[in-house]
């Protein structure tokens, strides 16, 4: 059982944004993973201020991209239809400036875990359709392992960026648990490299 360690409130107001930034059922679904083609390596949000790059066998596609508010969304698929990457979608949310994660993973999983934690990681605001299964930090990345009642599990990574919140999921129709935490690393891996933070 998950306790709170810090003030709730403040973790609340600062990730207030993802439930906002969730990829919606206007963008591309799983049945089209193999569809996006990247126009480059490389896609730069919000004038400049985070730079995004998938892993290998990943590259985000700027015609997908959501911008609203000082936040975007990007979204990552297979670079090539016969790449040997897992076809997986991943999402890039980038939070509002000033949301960097400035609380420990204990603090984000008790939040996480409560129930305003779970509305936000729920596509329709639901706390009651998110079970969060495990959580674990390290070297300032957040990773959690959730169960949405509208699809099978999958894993999630946090991590800040040029002082906002990064979120990262993956999802596919054949992709393991073990596999979408890997992707999930791997591409936040890229991201901190790609924005001079390896």
């Amino acid at each position: 059982m998950f306790t709170w360690i810090s003030k709730p409130a403040v973790l609340l107001l600062m990730l207030m944004g993802l439930a906002a930034c969730q990829p919606s059922a206007g963008l591309p679904g799983l049945s089209s993973l193999n569809m996006l083609t990247a126009r480059q390596g490389t896609v730069d949000v919000l004038e400049g201020a985070v730079r995004i790059a998938g892993p290998k066998g990943y590259c985000p596609d700027s015609d997908i991209l959501h911008s609203a508010e000082d936040s975007a969304v990007v979204l990552l698929g297979r670079c090539f239809d016969d790449s040997e990457a897992p076809p997986a979608l991943v999402s890039v949310t980038v939070g509002q400036a000033g949301t960097g994660l400035a609380a420990e993973g204990a603090t984000l999983a008790a939040f996480f875990a409560s129930a305003p934690g779970r509305a936000t990681l729920s596509q329709r605001g639901r706390a009651g359709d998110i079970r969060l299964l495990s959580a674990l930090s390290s070297s300032g990345v957040f990773l959690m392992q959730v169960q949405d009642r509208a699809s099978p599990p999958y894993w999630r990574g946090m991590t800040s960026l040029a002082g906002r919140m990064v979120s990262v999921r993956a999802s596919g129709p054949a992709l393991s648990p073990p596999e979408g935490r890997a992707l999930v690393e791997a591409t936040i891996r890229s991201l901190l490299r790609a924005n001079g933070k390896s």
